[in-house]
Parts: structure tokens; sequence; C-alpha cells
């Protein structure tokens, strides 16, 4: 079961938590820096010319991006923000508890947050949807094993012009930038930015005569975000860093051990590692600057 009233309740529980934690921080006078990171994927109307598909991008870009910025950067919770919830909890029942001293927590530390971390992997299209919910998590790499629809918020469509990966990740790099430049202009106290997690899971082939992985693909898709965010820092966005996920393959709480990551090919059974094609273009970034 999809419980909207933990999501929210919860939600605004970790940003009253972390609130206190930066307000300490500041106060103590520590030495460092001190920030939040967010997993903020875009959402998009499948039509953008019909209200319910726009309706429905809206009302899940709350629930996954809107409310939790909302909580870190204004102190409070946008009229258009409370709006949506409302609707939400009215059609699947539930309520949400704010006090007076949660908002007054959160604003003392609106503008304390020394930066922002975006974790990125896909964005979302969404269409209107009146039945129930209903979630099916592609946790096999079988792609189109995925369900997502939610009642009284829309659904997500899969079978746009995107690229998708086989756990039905929508490969879409212009989602970062809009993310981005999204918090610039709806945030402009976010002092800087880090793309704290970005990288492609793919079902890697390892070539037992190299004792490598040629993961082009990764490749690809990790330049073609680099340079959307050299983009946004064009236009005008204060990022500060990229780092990668990850240095090597690692379990994954959803996927286990199928679904790699990382730089480095691990064989699981004698832990082993072998560098990958993408770890030396990677090394070659790191080292010239260069997204080539």
């Amino acid at each position: 079961k999809y419980d909207f009233e933990k999501v929210f309740q919860s939600h605004h529980n970790m940003m009253v938590a972390h609130a206190r934690a930066v307000k300490l921080f500041k106060d103590g006078g520590y030495q460092g820096e001190i920030g939040v990171v967010h997993a903020l994927p875009t959402k998009y109307p499948f039509d953008p010319s019909n209200p319910e598909d726009v309706r429905a991008a809206e009302l899940e870009d709350i629930i996954h991006n809107k409310f939790i910025l909302d909580a870190t950067y204004l102190g409070k919770y946008s009229r258009e923000t409370m709006e949506g919830v409302q609707h939400i909890l009215s059609v699947n029942g539930g309520k949400l508890n704010i006090t007076d001293e949660d908002y007054a927590i959160l604003d003392a530390a609106k503008d304390l947050n020394d930066f922002l971390g975006i974790n990125y992997y896909m964005s979302d299209w969404m269409r209107g949807y009146d039945g129930e919910s209903e979630i099916t998590h592609n946790a096999t790499g079988d792609k189109g094993g995925s369900k997502y629809q939610l009642k009284g918020v829309g659904q997500r469509e899969f079978d746009v012009d995107v690229p998708r990966t086989d756990w039905d990740w929508m490969i879409y790099p212009q989602g970062l930038y809009d993310q981005i430049m999204r918090v610039v202009k709806d945030y402009p106290n976010y002092h800087k930015i880090y793309i704290t997690e970005n990288g492609l899971g793919y079902k890697d082939e390892f070539i037992e005569s190299e004792k490598t992985v040629h993961d082009d693909a990764r490749i690809d898709y990790v330049r073609q975000h680099l340079n959307v965010i050299a983009d946004a820092i064009k236009d005008g966005a204060n990022v500060k860093g990229y780092f990668i996920w990850s240095l090597m393959d690692v379990f994954s709480w959803s996927n286990g051990y199928e679904k790699r990551y990382g730089l480095f090919y691990v064989d699981f059974e004698t832990q082993e590692r072998y560098p990958k094609k993408s770890a030396y273009w990677y090394k070659e970034l790191a080292e010239t600057k260069e997204i080539k």
C-alpha cells in the first residue's frame, strides 16, 4: 500500500530534523560545511497540451521534489504545494500534522544550508489517472516490467521516445539541466549545488579474455549528463562538483547484484576488481577536466 499520509509526514519530519541539525551546527560554530542531499527526478506531462497530464506531473513533482525543496529553502510549504498535498490526502485519506514550532525550525534554517546535493538518474512522464493505486517495481531488469499508477495523482508512461534502461529508468539528461535551473529560479538561496549521485545501472558483460567490460553506454550516459551540467553552469547555476555512482559494483537494495553501476567490475565470488572501459575514460576526464 502506498500510504500518502506516511509519505508526507515522514518527509516533513525528516526535514524538521535536518533543519534542527543545521541550526545546531551553525550555532555551535563548527568548522566545515553542512547541507542536504535530495533525489530529484524531473517530472513531465506526457501530453503538455492535456491539462490532466499537466496536473499529474505537478502532483508527482510535489510528492518527489517540491515538498522537500520548499521545506529546505522556503522554510514553509508554498500555497501551491499544500493545495497539492491536501488534494492527494483528500482522495486517499490521511492528514498532515505540522506545528507552529515545526515551521519556526524550518524557517530558522532555510538560509543556512551550505550546499544542495542532487541525486539524479532519470525523469518520468505522467498521464492523468482515475483508478486505484498500483505499483510494480521492476527488480529483475526485464524491460517493461514496471507499473506506477497512483490514485488521485497520475500514472507514469513508459512508452515515450526516450531511451530507458532494462529497469525502466528513463535516460534523459535534459531532466538534470531542468532540475538544476528550477532550483536556481525557485530557490535562489541554494548557495551551491553538487551532483552527489549520477550513473548508469547496466547488465555489464565481462570479457574474460580481456578482463574488462566495454561499457560504452555508461560512458555515453555520464558524458551527456556532464554536458548538461556544463550548460547549466554557463546559464548561471553554481554547480561545484560531480560524484559518479559508483566507483565499483555494489549491492543494490532493490536489485541485488545484477544491476551494476561501477567503474570497476567486481567478481562477487572472488572479490577481484577489474577496471572497465569507463574507468579509464573517467580517469582521463578527472586529469584533463575535459569532456570528450
